[in-house]
């Protein structure tokens, strides 16, 4: 997986090459769909969501650019694949879920895997989690129209944030927004295709 789907791909990253090949993708995947956990493609999970293709993981893992001392925001638990690839970069990671079977779910997980530096965090991911802010960097694993100002709110200066922006059904652009100070500015990765990110209001 590591080197056919992600090195031969363009990610460069050793921290990230490393990351992921430390993280046992196939726990994290439905027990039907082991078999499949380490092929180039989305699988399905629990509440009608997906766990990212592992090259998207690693794609927005490295544009977050995290260095061990960052404290990280994930949008969008699933089944905790992210949050433990995220683990592995950073020094701390919290990572918000609306659906309360996948959050427990991946709480469970990620604590039997050692990820201790990991909190889960059952909420209304677009606000992202203000008690915990400022973060180095926010990533994002569901598409938006629009980047949530909250989460813009929460980036400390400096900092990075990876989402999706379009339409669902639609090809979306990868974006990367960089905070300093007041300002913002914004640029395109590459076109990806992500379930949506729904506001619990």
């Amino acid at each position: 997986m590591v080197d056919e789907q992600i090195k031969e791909r363009g990610v460069v990253d050793p921290r990230v090459i490393t990351a992921m090949a430390a993280v046992p993708r196939h726990r994290f995947v439905p027990e039907p769909l082991t078999n499949q956990a380490y092929a180039d493609h989305p699988l399905p999970i629990a509440a009608s969501q997906t766990i990212s293709q592992p090259y998207m993981v690693a794609l927005m893992a490295e544009a977050a650019e995290i260095s061990p001392s960052d404290h990280v925001l994930e949008v969008g638990a699933g089944s905790g694949y992210g949050a433990a690839v995220l683990s592995e970069l950073a020094a701390e990671v919290v990572t918000v879920e609306r659906h309360r079977n996948l959050a427990d779910a991946a709480t469970e997980l990620l604590a039997e895997l050692g990820h201790d530096n990991v909190t889960v965090v059952k909420a209304d991911g677009s606000l992202g989690c203000p008690s915990r802010a400022p973060y180095a960097a926010v990533v994002v694993t569901a598409a938006s129209e629009t980047i949530p100002a909250p989460l813009i709110e929460q980036l400390a200066d400096g900092g990075r944030l990876i989402i999706p922006l379009g339409s669902l059904g639609e090809v979306q652009h990868l974006t990367r927004l960089r905070r300093n100070g007041d300002q913002t500015s914004t640029e395109t990765l590459g076109w990806v295709r992500f379930v949506p990110l729904i506001e619990d209001r």
